[in-house]
């Protein structure tokens, strides 16, 4: 009997998806984990690998159709018409916690739940002495969970050598995870990408001037939660022009630095998230949300970064943003951005944000005014840096004219529940922080 393949349940909320593109034509050989065809939900898009090897037989969805879950929309064989050996032991679906049932243990199989998880499923890392890592936990120093440490055991990783990310330098899964890829990635080339005629970076190809085309679903989801959150809130703005001279300077004379350290870009966004932490954590009504009547005042910042696609706009979200300390903010933020970019991102990553930051700055804009990402009450956007003259006071008073790189910023509120006293407040904190960063950047 063939191997089915199955749209995948990508959550527990996640009832349906379309199929966008099928990656393979029925005749040609796939690889099991080769990305098969690319798919759409209400949270994310993303790319589905293949269940099992073999040849693709039969397409029984063809693009732009939604089917629920779990629904058949494929076929593999082998080459012979028979079964492609599916033996991979049963995984639980994603999103339910439950046990799969057959026809759900090549959905289960097809969605890898992070990054790390699909780079280590082909094959178990070589053997190491299992020297350092195997210690007992109480002899360790390094701050971490008891599943942190089950999880540098396994990988035979000293958690001395792994850079925390966490709270006072508490080294967190993520490090972990993170460090484990960039060792396998180091003595192995990256296996050659799939050719490009296969995987487009966009689900649509360009339109023609004259052509009627239309909307991606993803366009469609965009589009009404545009029109519901300017339903929904009294959107009001305000901008404030910040001095980012010194945090240029300091990137400038860092960055080689850094990235040879910590194996990731420096970046501008980390010290614009971290800035509007202070001030969140300041203004705690600016990271609320409301039910009702009532005001939810949320207990941890999750920061959502906006992230514009070749076919549309998401928001990831970094959970806990205010735990991590610059270098995981670093991480987290450019973690997020590839895993959208390369169609990875499960519901989970799209969920739960209570404060979003959106840079149209990236593409030349001098500022924005970005409409708010429901359920939050407040969004920041990040205009382009760029280099002016200024009046500047030096300390005697004396005033002269200086070239400066100059931001700004903009804050879109919810005037509901958020006054324009608070709003201004809070912004002249994200700017006292800017203007005046002292944080080691790491």
């Amino acid at each position: 009997m063939p191997t089915d393949v199955v749209m995948p349940q990508m959550g527990e909320s996640i009832f349906e998806g379309t199929i966008t593109k099928w990656l393979k034509k029925p005749g040609e050989k796939v690889q099991r984990d080769e990305p098969l065809f690319e798919i759409s939900t209400d949270k994310v898009d993303a790319e589905i690998p293949a269940p099992a090897s073999g040849v693709l037989q039969e397409i029984k969805v063809s693009e732009g159709n939604t089917v629920q879950v779990n629904t058949v929309v494929g076929v593999i064989g082998d080459a012979n018409g028979a079964s492609a050996a599916a033996s991979a032991p049963s995984t639980p679906n994603l999103g339910t916690g439950a046990p799969a049932r057959p026809a759900e243990r090549s959905s289960a199989q097809s969605v890898a739940p992070t990054p790390a998880a699909q780079k280590a499923a082909p094959a178990p890392p070589p053997s190491a002495p299992p020297a350092v890592a195997s210690k007992d936990d109480d002899e360790s120093d390094v701050r971490s969970s008891p599943l942190v440490r089950k999880l540098a055991r396994e990988h035979n990783i000293d958690l001395a050598q792994v850079s925390g990310t966490g709270t006072g330098g508490r080294v967190t899964k993520q490090d972990v995870v993170d460090f484990v890829e960039h060792r396998s990635a180091a003595p192995t080339p990256a296996p050659a990408p799939a050719a490009p005629a296969q995987r487009p970076a966009a689900p649509t190809p360009a339109a023609i001037p004259g052509d009627l085309v239309p909307m991606s679903n993803m366009r469609k989801i965009i589009a009404q939660r545009m029109i519901e959150s300017r339903r929904t809130s009294a959107h009001v703005h305000c901008m404030f022009e910040v001095d980012l001279t010194r945090i240029v300077s300091l990137r400038n004379k860092l960055k080689s630095g850094f990235e040879q350290r910590n194996g990731a870009r420096l970046t501008f966004m980390p010290f614009f998230v971290r800035a509007a932490i202070i001030a969140l954590q300041q203004f705690p009504i600016v990271n609320a949300s409301l039910e009702g009547d009532n005001i939810r005042y949320h207990k941890n910042v999750n920061a959502g970064i906006a992230v514009a696609l070749d076919w549309g706009l998401i928001v990831p979200v970094l959970k806990g943003a205010d735990e991590l300390n610059f270098l995981g903010l670093q991480r987290g933020i450019t973690g997020l951005g590839e895993r959208a970019r390369n169609k990875k991102l499960m519901p989970a990553d799209v969920e739960g944000a209570t404060f979003t930051i959106t840079n149209p700055g990236q593409f030349g804009a001098v500022f924005g005014l970005p409409i708010i990402n429901q359920p939050n009450v407040a969004i920041m956007g990040v205009g382009g840096i760029t280099k002016q003259p200024m009046v500047v006071s030096d300390n005697d008073g004396t005033d002269s004219i200086a070239i400066r790189s100059v931001v700004h910023l903009t804050l879109g509120y919810d005037h509901r529940i958020i006054d324009g006293a608070v709003a201004d407040q809070f912004m002249a904190l994200v700017k006292k922080t800017l203007e005046n960063w002292s944080e080691d950047v790491g």
